[in-house]
């Protein structure tokens, strides 16, 4: 696109170059500039967030074992889940790679399935529930589920806003001259429980009646 431009640039004259400039702009390139780097945005958003996830990963492990060491199967699966959805490079371009964008939601899925696995074992160890590391822990970790929730969202609503100018005439004639293709996007079913860990009960244990 920036070699088109420079190429317009070198070879047409200051007015024909206004000219073209301003039908551009009347044919959606603007919009499509504008709301490409809102997508690209957002999802910067969304990989902060979820990084933030995974750093918080490996001290949620290690405390839930110093109490529950016989859960290794779920210990493990948290495990690598996170180096799954680790593993997966991301790349400016994945955003424009259907397969590579549903690679990297499914790994970060069966990563959430694997902490509210996790999370949910503390309700058979009243010691690990009752522990501050593990609370605070925990309290961090719905935090952040919260904001990748949010960021998650914004990313949804930017490229449905940015999908619909590429789509739409006459924008779909200036997407097609300057390379703006669909973006693949999240889905939203389940979103909010994809989103959510499982709540879990810090009050005070029943007593026997």
């Amino acid at each position: 696109m920036r070699k088109l431009l420079n190429f317009l640039t070198n070879f047409l004259a200051p007015a024909s170059l206004l000219v073209l400039v301003s039908m551009l702009g009347g044919c959606g390139y603007n919009t499509l500039q504008s709301t490409n780097e809102q997508v690209q945005s957002s999802w910067s958003e969304v990989l902060n967030q979820y990084q933030r996830r995974a750093d918080l990963i490996p001290n949620l492990v290690n405390t839930v074992k110093g109490f529950a060491a016989q859960e290794k199967e779920v210990l493990l699966g948290v495990t690598e889940a996170r180096s799954r959805a680790g593993s997966i490079q991301v790349s400016p371009e994945l955003i424009d790679d259907p397969e590579a964008f549903a690679r990297f939601q499914n790994a970060q899925g069966e990563l959430t399935g694997a902490l509210s696995r996790l999370l949910a074992i503390a309700e058979n160890y009243p010691q690990l529930k009752s522990d501050a590391n593990f609370r605070d822990l925990q309290a961090q970790l719905e935090g952040t589920e919260n904001r990748i929730a949010v960021a998650r969202n914004r990313y949804i609503k930017a490229v449905q806003e940015y999908n619909v100018t590429v789509r739409s005439f006459p924008g779909n004639l200036t997407a097609m001259m300057f390379g703006f293709k669909v973006k693949p996007n999240f889905t939203v079913e389940n979103e909010k429980a994809l989103s959510t860990p499982p709540a879990v009960d810090f009050g005070a244990p029943a007593t026997a009646q």
